[in-house]
Formats: structure tokens, sequence, C-alpha cells
């Protein structure tokens, strides 16, 4: 049997899904620390450690004991402002992530990713998650959970256009293409950290809703 999480890393505590998981995780009165590097600091919290700057700087500063590390990290072109700008967020930060969670012990990284991730796919945005994958895939680790939503649904800070056009019809499609609620997306995370398994993982859309209803 897996141990439950105790000390938590997690990445992206500010977005949309990120936001729901920490509020989650520091209500858990199993969960010793949580340690989550921001780019603005986040509310105090005593289990709250929150180092605050460049996240790209920070993760090669963590330290401290970790054995689970959640991934909400994500962006889109537009909002990064080219194809660069958006694989250093959502591969090059995650994959830096896993690298150094490993060192300091994490035994299960949870990551989102996205419906239609392929390293093969022609489109710029599945292929990058797609290529995710297969990177984290290569750390060996004990145990990874990849989450593949589809449209996440929420109220961001920064609306995303497209997300607010797409929304209202998203909520009509069949099965693993309708549109799930983030904090539906946290609950699930924060489930499949609690059960026991190990080796690889891959959750689609629509079992996602199963898990975090």
């Amino acid at each position: 049997m897996n141990a439950a999480p105790r000390h938590v890393l997690l990445a992206g505590a500010t977005g949309l899904t990120g936001q729901k998981l920490l509020g989650l995780l520091l209500a858990d009165e199993g969960v010793a620390q949580v340690l989550a590097p921001t780019r603005h600091a986040l509310p105090a919290h005593p289990k709250l450690s929150n180092p605050v700057g460049m996240v790209s700087h920070l993760i090669a500063q963590l330290h401290g004991q970790v054995d689970t590390v959640f991934c909400c990290l994500g962006t889109t072109i537009r909002q990064a402002g080219s194809r660069e700008a958006f694989r250093m967020v959502d591969y090059d930060l995650p994959v830096s992530l896993g690298r150094h969670a490993r060192a300091l012990g994490a035994s299960h990284y949870l990551v989102i990713s996205a419906l239609g991730a392929d390293p093969a796919s022609r489109l710029f945005y599945n292929r990058t998650k797609g290529e995710l994958e297969l990177a984290l895939q290569k750390q060996e680790w004990p145990r990874l959970s990849i989450v593949r939503p589809s449209l996440l649904l929420g109220a961001r800070h920064k609306p995303r256009m497209g997300e607010v056009l797409a929304a209202p019809f998203s909520r009509f499609l069949p099965g693993r293409w309708r549109g799930i609620e983030a904090g539906t997306v946290a609950t699930a995370m924060w489930r499949l950290a609690q059960a026991p398994g190990n080796g690889l993982r891959i959750v689609e859309s629509d079992e996602l809703q199963q898990l975090g209803d």
C-alpha cells in the first residue's frame, strides 16, 4: 500500500486548476506541508511554503522533503506570445520540475496534459503535450499519473477568449469531449494521489469526471 501524500510540491498554484487543488491540500489534515513556487505571493497559511519569483528560476532552488508532485502549469500560444514561450511553460518547466522533484525524493508525479496529446500530432499544442508525456515517462517515476482533461471550465483571472466561446457548447459534447470543471479535475487529481497504485496511469476526461464527482 502506498503512503498517503504528506509533503507536496505544487506547481501552477495560481492557475485555474491549481488554485482549486491548493485549497484541497491545505484543508486536508493528512498533508503536513505544501511547497508552492509562484510568481506572486499567495495568502499565508501555516502549512504553505511559498517561494516567490520566476518559477523557471525557483524550480532549481527547491529544497526540503517532497513525496508527491502536482504540475498544473499551462498556457496558450496566444497568452505566451510565441511557440517558444508556450513550450517553455508546457514542456520545459514540467520536465525540469520532475527532474528536481525526483532529486528531492518524490515518488509520484501527477501532471495535467490534454485530451488528444500525441507526440506525432500535426497540431503543435497536442504534439507538445505528447512530447511532455514521453519525457516524463523517461524519468522513470515509480508512479506517474497523467491526466488529460477536455476543455477546462471555470472563471480565470485572465479569461481565454477561445475557452469563453467554446464553454457553452462543450457542456453538451459526448463522453470524454465534454467540458469539465477545473474543480472536478483538482478533486480527481487529489483522489488519484491518495489511492494506491504504481507505474504509469493515463486518465482521460470522462474518467476524471467520475473520479472528481
